[in-house]
């Protein structure tokens, strides 16, 4: 046998020391993760951050237009202002029913030039948290993007607006004209209680030369600058009823008349419908512009469509980019379905809604009538729940695509102004049809689109970039010094 060792004290002397160190490593980590956040924090400047508060607070705030409270959205950018000091007769905070909320806040100048109207709407589509990889009702900063429902779909331009007016307070800037900024409900659903209500209560406050509305971003293309749109015109919107109704039955007796069997087929067909090319005198001058930013071969098909002269193949290929397709004809697809009522009866009814972009200068009416003859069956009824009402494009302001293609240049070097037709509606037309121009203008550089979608975000840099561009374009519209 081997002598054993006398007792040391050594290993408690190591493990004492080693017991030091690694107290000393896990301090360091800690002090450099928290300088790491100062200096995450120090990156933005203060109206950076203030404008990402701003945004994170609309984002918190559930305004679901059926079932949030804009109310409580108008409240809080109100007391914003408040106490970036806007005096109490310019800020008016109207709630004409339950939940239902606008602020409507001015920026006071010499009165040398009619206002410019600021609008944005603060209503969202739903989203279920089940759906969605995160909560859609926190903003949440993940991989260079911030998530969360309505960060592109308007509470971007409605953050920035607040945002701005605060700065310009700050810098005591008096522009030429008043500078109006509204916050509107209801836009999702075309219900009455946001800027059709104050057109109709409380015009006088929002009146003005012109006004900037959402839409008309800046589009990205690997990345860069490819086009900066200016929306000056707009679809218009119609959704429509698809029913078939039967007497069902027992399921153990099963009968080929079925009412989704019918109404599947119905759509199937519609489907592989393409309603017919209608260009108007925008969507003619963006292709136009189009041919000298694209590659060849859709340049080449783009100045064979305006000459009347695109063979079925340059046609598929246009038709193919989902954005041309919808600049280049009305649209209809089907977004809801239902039908049955037991899992062991034949049903008794089928029901969709199509939901159609119409193309201005064609009808609803003459809409339902192409849909009764693609779904081609007598017992599919289409009924129009709704008369949209089509409005004329905002001619376009020459001072104002000027001042935008200037201040736009500074951004993005390279990248054309192009006026555009939006595929959707916006409020905008209900602000033509009561006599005020307005064009869709967000200045947010995006490369993909995830409006009323899963996972809807806007990435960090753009979300700065667009707000800055805002601040730079209205304070020169607006003129004055500060």
């Amino acid at each position: 046998m081997f002598p054993l060792p006398a007792k040391s004290s050594e290993p408690v002397v190591l493990a004492r020391c080693f017991s030091v160190v690694l107290l000393a490593i896990a301090a360091t980590v800690v002090t450099i993760a928290s300088l790491s956040g100062l200096a995450h924090a120090q990156v933005l400047t203060p109206q950076q951050k203030l404008a990402r508060d701003i945004f994170k607070e609309l984002i918190e705030i559930n305004t679901v237009s059926a079932t949030g409270d804009t109310g409580q959205a108008a409240d809080a950018m109100a007391a914003r202002l408040r106490a970036a000091g806007y005096a109490e007769q310019d800020l008016q905070v109207f709630k004409p029913a339950p939940r239902k909320g606008n602020l409507v806040a001015r920026l006071r100048g010499t009165g040398a030039n009619k206002p410019i109207l600021l609008l944005a709407h603060i209503d969202v589509v739903p989203a279920k948290t089940e759906d969605w990889s995160l909560d859609p009702f926190k903003l949440t900063e993940m991989d260079g993007y911030y998530y969360g429902r309505g960060t592109s779909d308007d509470k971007y331009m409605a953050a920035y607006f607040v945002a701005n007016l605060i700065r310009y307070k700050s810098e005591r800037f008096q522009p030429n004209r008043d500078i109006i900024v509204a916050l509107t409900a209801d836009e999702e659903i075309g219900g009455g209680w946001g800027i059709q209500w104050l057109l109709a209560n409380q015009r006088a406050l929002i009146d003005a030369e012109y006004a900037l509305n959402e839409g008309g971003g800046v589009v990205l293309k690997d990345g860069k600058p490819f086009r900066v749109n200016v929306q000056t015109a707009e679809k218009i919107t119609a959704n429509f009823r698809l029913e078939v109704v039967d007497s069902g039955g027992h399921s153990a007796l099963p009968r080929a008349d079925n009412p989704i069997y019918r109404l599947a087929d119905g759509l199937t067909r519609l489907s592989k419908f393409s309603f017919p090319l209608h260009l108007n005198e925008t969507t003619r001058a963006s292709f136009e512009r189009y041919t000298a930013i694209e590659g060849p071969r859709t340049a080449s098909d783009i100045k064979a469509l305006l000459t009347g002269q695109a063979d079925s193949a340059a046609l598929a290929r246009l038709t193919a980019n989902v954005g041309y397709n919808a600049q280049l004809r009305t649209t209809c697809v089907a977004t809801m379905l239902e039908g049955g009522h037991a899992s062991n009866a034949l049903p008794q009814t089928a029901r969709a809604t199509i939901n159609c972009r119409i193309v201005p200068g064609e009808t609803a009416k003459e809409v339902r009538a192409t849909l009764l003859r693609v779904l081609a069956d007598e017992r599919i009824s289409v009924t129009q729940p709704n008369e949209p009402v089509a409005v004329a494009a905002s001619e376009v302001n020459k001072q104002l695509l000027s001042t935008i293609e200037q201040v736009a240049n500074e951004f993005w070097p390279g990248a054309p102004v192009i006026p555009v037709m939006a595929a959707g509606s916006t409020d905008g037309r209900h602000l033509r049809g009561a006599g005020i121009p307005t064009f869709g203008h967000s200045g947010l550089p995006q490369s993909e689109v995830r409006a009323h979608g899963k996972d809807e975000r806007i990435p960090v840099k753009s979300f700065f970039e667009g707000g800055e561009y805002l601040y730079r374009l209205v304070k020169r519209l607006a003129g004055g010094k500060s």
